[in-house]
């Protein structure tokens, strides 16, 4: 049985989505969660990492699991609910990708080498996601170069690690330029929050 944890700061996690407001920088947050999810309980057992009120709701409605965040930022958060895993594999996925699908899921659990780990990287060299063969492979290692990070960490334990270039986990949005370049193509719920925004 595949695990997977979602990490989810809230609203607060995304300020460079100005100028658009605090509200609705907080709907589009919530929504892209919910794609997410959507995604991510057809594959396997989802828990989401958060102190967030609606995230734990919305996680409750879509039949995932909430596990406090216990702060110290995402490496911390996805160590926290890996703690709760008692065998592989596992994935992490973060809450930003509304483009991902089950299919991009699976994609990544088969790029994953015999007793290592698959990575998929952002444009930006940070880590969008990651399937381990163990949750025991994980280390916080997020942050800028992070994927070439968790590439050099799984060699150090001796593991291989494979990069994963797929869309759907390739495409996250931290900014309305990204927000421009998935558009369309994003899941229903973050177009239903696009809309609302665009009034």
């Amino acid at each position: 049985m595949v695990s997977v944890v979602v990490p989810f700061r809230g609203a607060g996690g995304k300020h460079r989505l100005a100028p658009l407001s605090e509200p609705a920088r907080a709907e589009l947050a919530l929504a892209m969660l919910g794609d997410v999810l959507e995604a991510c309980v057809s594959v396997g057992a989802t828990a989401v990492v958060s102190n967030d009120g609606p995230a734990a709701e919305l996680a409750a409605e879509l039949g995932a699991s909430i596990v406090a965040d216990p702060g110290g930022g995402q490496g911390a958060a996805v160590a926290a609910a890996l703690a709760l895993v008692t065998e592989g594999p596992a994935l992490v996925v973060n809450a930003d990708l509304p483009l991902v699908r089950p299919a991009d899921l699976l994609a990544l659990l088969a790029n994953v080498p015999p007793g290592g780990l698959a990575y998929a990287p952002a444009a930006d060299g940070t880590t969008n996601a990651l399937a381990l063969a163990s949750p025991l492979l994980f280390a916080p290692l997020y942050g800028r170069g992070s994927a070439e990070r968790f590439a050099a960490h799984a060699e150090q334990l001796g593991r291989a690690a494979a990069a994963a270039a797929l869309p759907g986990l390739a495409a996250d949005v931290d900014t309305l330029e990204d927000l421009d370049r998935v558009g369309a193509k994003a899941g229903a719920r973050t177009r239903a929050a696009l809309a609302v925004s665009a009034r």
